[in-house]
């Protein structure tokens, strides 16, 4: 809980404000994992913070809801690909991908269960970016992403729009998006390196 916590402060995901007139913020709770490794021993023990996305109300809460996935044939033509030219597959998990959508309507959520202080009691979140939970949270961290990756020098497929490429001289670059996995395929070891740390 507490690494969640500082994870939500350092994105700067909310900021406490008083509970505007009118408005019911929605709930939030707390939802634990365990991870295990393959002999079903306990690795970590994982406390997510979850928005309560289904009171969230249409037109006031949220608008679009809608956003890509990669389809399963075009991950199989990239591998293909890859492994008739011998190119490196990676993959890559986004651990707070959410976090990193930027919300474009005003939600309000209450605070945390046990991390409220006696002196901002009443006040409420202000979420100035996406959660898990939240109806558009996909959406949001889909755009934002689209827009960093793109910064990079990648090209989004137009018919395929979770497929990017990048060629630069001999050196082949794509990456393929899944909600938060992300599998990079190419040609040379220090760009995929650059990719996969940027």
């Amino acid at each position: 809980m507490r690494f969640e916590m500082d994870s939500m402060s350092e994105n700067q995901v909310w900021t406490l404000v008083e509970p505007p007139e009118g408005i019911k913020p929605i709930g939030c709770k707390w939802v634990f994992k365990k991870k295990t490794d393959m002999d079903g021993n306990v690795q970590t023990y994982k406390g997510r913070l979850v928005a309560k996305g289904f009171r969230q109300i249409h037109g006031v809460d949220y608008d679009e809801t809608f956003f890509p996935v990669a389809m399963i044939k075009s991950i199989r033509i990239l591998l293909a690909v890859a492994a008739f030219h011998d190119y490196e597959i990676w993959q890559k998990d986004v651990k707070i991908a959410f976090l990193n959508g930027k919300l474009e309507e005003d939600v309000y959520m209450t605070q945390p269960e046990g991390f409220a202080t006696p002196e901002d009691a009443r006040k409420v979140c202000k979420l100035q970016r996406s959660i898990y939970g939240l109806k558009q949270a996909s959406r949001s961290w889909n755009l934002r992403f689209n827009e960093a990756i793109q910064e990079f020098g990648f090209i989004r497929n137009e018919d395929e729009p979770c497929v990017y490429k990048k060629f630069s001289g001999s050196i082949v670059s794509f990456l393929v998006l899944y909600v938060d996995d992300i599998l990079i395929i190419g040609n040379d070891i220090p760009t995929l390196q650059s990719i996969k740390l940027g």
